[in-house]
């Protein structure tokens, strides 16, 4: 009999680390494959940015915009994967109440300046933080190409290059460990929630371009005398549309990657799917939610305008919009937030530029009006629901005044940077090209290489008899 139980006992423990090994496996499966379908939202980037450019700025917008990616990975890698796990009681780095932040825990987990070594070779105890930190890495990502499409056809790639670490390092981060984290002080005391990002990623990248903006000004013949505002078309607006339309496709990586899933290689949350603050959520929410968000925004949109640019972009507002709340709006909800987004978004962007704002593309108002107004209208329709749930099973909850403070404090991350350290770059002459230059093209004294060297033909007209 003894010996029955025994065997029973061994058969119950192996059956028990191999279910173990098969969640880990699924949690690093998943982070993986949220890689790759957040890089097409670069790819939407690179095609949006350069069909939004004329022909004779189009390889130096995708030059700056490859260059916003690079950039993230080593230095995310080096010294905003630390921020992260450091700073989330602000910026002492103290230990917050889940014990999962602070100075120790930072040390070991963001191993930027040498410690990488124990995640790598034959070392296989940790299948979680390299997969953990490519998700991260690519949302910093995510936020230096939003502010990368306001600033095409002017500014130097040098300067752009220093202001977008600033903002997918540094900038960003700090807004995700305060308002991101079960650690943050943001969520803790004030019961802040942000499930996709709205207002960490969006609203910060929008606002940190705003201020950029303002020192870097318009383009070349942008406004008139009166300060009446000139539309400058972009070369091919077919591109740009589908450039928007592969960004929605990698909008399923970015939110998937807002998930935590079970896995024996998580130290918290490790026995249910969770969000970033440990309350439940589940893909089937994320998937009614973000395809009615879609649809909500393109509706609202072409109300309006009928312009296919702004339908596309009313489908990114439609998602902004909601994303705060994912985890907890109905999908009818989320449908009607969505529409009312994409109502709103064309005037938005038209009172900008009335005050003088230059944004090519409208990333200002798209990721940074937008991701507001969604942190703000969770505070209304999400009041009273759990903002954390806490190791002891304490719990924040969502109000108005939390979100209100939450927004606040996003626009303050993102702005002030971005205007402090493109002032600094203005004053030192590295912010903007010269006058010659951007009159002239910028493809054709900052590229090595020619977007269309036979040219594009011009559309053939068809003339009746005798014309």
């Amino acid at each position: 009999m003894e010996d029955q139980i025994a065997e029973l006992t061994a058969q119950v423990a192996a059956l028990q680390s191999a279910a173990g090994t098969t969640n880990t496996t699924f949690a690093e499966t998943f982070y993986y494959l949220t890689i790759p379908l957040m890089i097409i939202i670069h790819a939407g980037f690179l095609a949006y940015e350069m069909g939004a450019s004329r022909l004779k700025n189009v390889l130096s917008s995708g030059v700056k915009n490859i260059l916003a990616f690079a950039f993230m990975i080593p230095t995310f890698y080096f010294f905003g994967w630390w921020v992260y796990w450091g700073f989330p009681t602000g910026l002492t780095l103290s230990e917050g109440p889940a014990g999962i932040s602070g100075a120790a825990y930072a040390s070991s987990i963001a191993w930027g300046w040498g410690e990488s070594a124990q995640y790598m070779g034959p070392n296989i105890a940790d299948q979680a933080s390299g997969v953990f930190f490519g998700a991260f890495a690519l949302f910093a990502a995510t936020t230096a190409s939003i502010m990368s499409g306001a600033v095409i056809e002017r500014i130097q790639t040098v300067g752009f290059v220093i202001l977008a670490i600033v903002l997918g390092s540094f900038a960003w981060v700090v807004a995700a460990a305060w308002g991101w984290h079960a650690d943050g002080w943001l969520v803790t005391q004030w019961g802040v929630h942000d499930f996709g990002a709205a207002g960490l990623v969006h609203a910060v990248a929008g606002f940190f371009a705003l201020g950029v903006l303002i020192n870097l000004g318009p383009r070349i013949g942008k406004f008139n005398p009166d300060g009446t505002a000139n539309h400058i078309a972009g070369h091919n607006m077919p591109m740009t549309v589908v450039g928007l339309m592969l960004i929605i496709v990698g909008f399923w990586g970015f939110l998937m990657a807002c998930v935590i899933v079970p896995g024996e290689a998580w130290s918290w949350f490790a026995d249910k799917p969770a969000t970033i603050y440990g309350t439940p959520i589940t893909l089937s929410a994320l998937s009614f939610n973000i395809l009615m968000a879609v649809a909500g925004g393109i509706i609202g949109s072409w109300v309006l305008t009928r312009d296919p640019f702004w339908m596309m972009s009313g489908a990114l507002a439609g998602i902004i919009s909601v994303a705060s709340g994912l985890d907890i709006y109905f999908p009818a909800m989320a449908f009607l937030i969505a529409f009312s987004a994409g109502i709103i978004l064309k005037p938005a962007a038209d009172m900008l530029e009335r005050m003088g704002i230059d944004d090519a593309v409208g990333a200002v108002t798209v990721h940074g009006t937008i991701g507001l107004y969604g942190v703000i209208l969770l505070g209304i329709f999400g009041s009273g629901y759990p903002a954390l749930q806490g190791a002891e099973g304490e719990v924040a909850t969502i109000s108005f005044v939390g979100q209100l403070v939450g927004a606040v404090t996003f626009f303050l991350l993102g702005f002030v940077p971005g205007y402090v350290v493109s002032f600094i770059l203005k004053m030192l002459g590295m912010l903007r090209v010269s006058a010659g230059a951007e009159q002239v093209g910028m493809d054709k004294v900052k590229v090595p290489a020619a977007g269309y060297p036979e040219g594009i033909p011009a559309p053939a007209v068809n003339l009746a008899p005798g014309e």
